[in-house]
């Protein structure tokens, strides 16, 4: 009797541990910037390659708005969870407008044809790392200032480029999934660690009306544990970075939505204080 109750004490201590243990990721993907716009061209093809073998939505393939040439003004978009680079395309137009070349990537995994696809799941924080650093790689043999903005889940890989690169010069963060309004501050670690070793679940974004959700028709209607164990595990990156030192990027600016019920701007609020 008495090993079993201490058996059941160190797992209940193993458990403890393993929640609430602060989270330390590092994101892998190291800069290798572009050095002509030819070099980024050849980049954006090898990208459009790999899309080419899956089946998308239509427009949510990757999307490259330049004008012929390396120009000044350089913009990067960063799409939000479930959805893709559709999201972006009318922002998109408008900045190209302005002669900006406009690089529009979609994030893995998102954008396919099945809306309930189950590969969403798959998501993992390295690959948002390494997908950020393509990206903004890529910016940079198309002009000579890059401008970074992302939107949600977007909005935590451009936190990433802002303290990360000096050869961004401006990064607009917009509601950052940094912390959900479903998930309370002080469990936010155990989320990211348990959704991330649980069995992954589909949860409705609309549990009464499930697919018939009027959503865009890109949109995925459900989330992914495992991907939302991604995204703020990457996170955590962004907020481990802003205590030890400051963003290398020239410059950054944060919008939050009072409205939001999604993404919890208090968090941000924490992030940006750092």
């Amino acid at each position: 009797m008495r090993k079993n109750f201490l058996a059941l004490l160190a797992l209940l201590l193993l458990l403890v541990l393993l929640l609430f243990t602060p989270i330390t990721y590092v994101p892998p993907a190291v800069p290798d910037p572009s050095q002509t716009y030819t070099e980024s061209l050849a980049r954006f093809a090898t990208l459009q390659q790999r899309e080419a073998t899956m089946e998308l939505f239509a427009g949510c393939e990757s999307r490259l708005l330049d004008h012929g040439q390396a120009v000044t003004q350089v913009m990067v978009l960063f799409h939000g969870y479930r959805t893709c680079p559709r999201q972006m395309a009318a922002l998109g137009e408008i900045f190209y407008e302005q002669g900006y070349n406009v690089l529009i990537p979609r994030a893995p995994h998102m954008g396919l044809a099945d809306l309930l696809a189950p590969e969403q799941a798959d998501l993992t924080a390295d690959e948002l790392s390494y997908y950020g650093t393509e990206a903004v790689d890529i910016a940079q043999g198309l002009g000579e200032q890059v401008t970074v903005v992302g939107f949600s889940m977007g909005g935590v890989v451009a936190g990433w480029q802002a303290q990360s690169r000096a050869d961004v010069d401006l990064a607009v963060l917009i509601a950052p999934a940094f912390g959900l309004e479903a998930v309370p501050p002080p469990l936010t670690t155990s989320a990211v660690r348990l959704f991330g070793l649980l069995p992954n679940q589909f949860l409705w974004q609309n549990a009464e009306l499930k697919s018939a959700v009027p959503n865009p028709p890109q949109v995925y209607p459900r989330n992914a544990t495992r991907a939302i164990s991604a995204f703020l595990r990457y996170g955590f990156a962004v907020r481990n970075a802003a205590r030890r030192a400051a963003p290398q990027a020239g410059q950054i600016l944060v919008i939050t939505n009072g409205a939001d019920k999604v993404v919890r701007a208090a968090t941000t609020a924490t992030i940006v204080a750092r």
